[in-house]
Order: structure tokens, then C-alpha cells, then sequence
């Protein structure tokens, strides 16, 4: 089917950016939508952004103007660019990726964001 593996997680101070990535492979659907979720300790799962075929992007209001997410269609690649890291945007980042009209949901399998004080 569709298979997601994301990249670029790591330790990083506060104040400091990273740069996610996640390359989807399989049977990847034209109509789709992919995103960014992420689940930090103590709380529940989270969209933080999603971008469409047609690259029209949504945002949580936490990230607003800190993060952008973007794709290369052509190389099936979803990025997350975080700027500005908090202390609140710790926790496990995963690439999800819905087909539209179905109920097709894939995830990859989550990378690790930590951000020092």
C-alpha cells in the first residue's frame, strides 16, 4: 500500500529550527492530503499542518508563522520547517497521509522532536 518514513528529528535548543521530511512510496493517490501530527508527553495527537495536491496548507494556531509545510510532488515528499522551537512543540512528529473520498489513513512511524531550555 502506501508506506511513510519520516526524517529530521533530533535534539535542538530553544529558539532553533529543524527541518522534517517525510518520503511516501507505494501506491500513492493523486487525491490526497498530507500533514504533520505530532503528540507531545501528557497530551493528545495533534494536526499541526496539512497541505493539499494543490499545495493550499492549514496550520494549529500554535504554529502559525513558525512552522511551513511544503511538497515536492514529484518526488512524493512532504517537509515540515520549524522555526522558533518551543519547549511545547516537544514530542513525537508523524507523517500521515489521507486519500480523499476513502477511508484510506497511512502513518509513518514518528520521529522524535526534543527541544532544550
Amino acid at each position: 500500500q502506501v508506506q511513510l518514513v519520516e526524517s529530521g528529528g533530533g535534539l535542538v535548543q530553544a529558539g532553533g529550527s529543524l527541518r522534517l521530511s517525510c518520503a511516501a512510496s507505494g501506491r500513492i493517490f493523486s487525491f490526497n492530503v498530507m500533514g504533520w501530527y505530532r503528540q507531545a508527553p501528557g497530551k493528545q495527537r495533534e494536526l499541526v499542518a496539512s497541505i493539499t495536491r494543490g499545495d493550499s496548507t492549514n496550520y494549529a494556531s500554535s504554529v502559525k508563522g513558525r512552522f511551513t509545510i511544503s511538497r515536492d510532488s514529484a518526488r512524493n515528499t512532504v517537509y515540515l520547517q520549524m522555526n522558533s522551537l518551543e519547549s511545547e512543540d516537544a514530542g513525537v512528529y508523524y507523517c500521515n497521509l489521507k486519500v480523499i473520498g476513502t477511508r484510506n489513513d497511512y502513518w509513518g512511524q514518528g520521529t522524535q522532536v526534543t527541544v532544550s531550555s
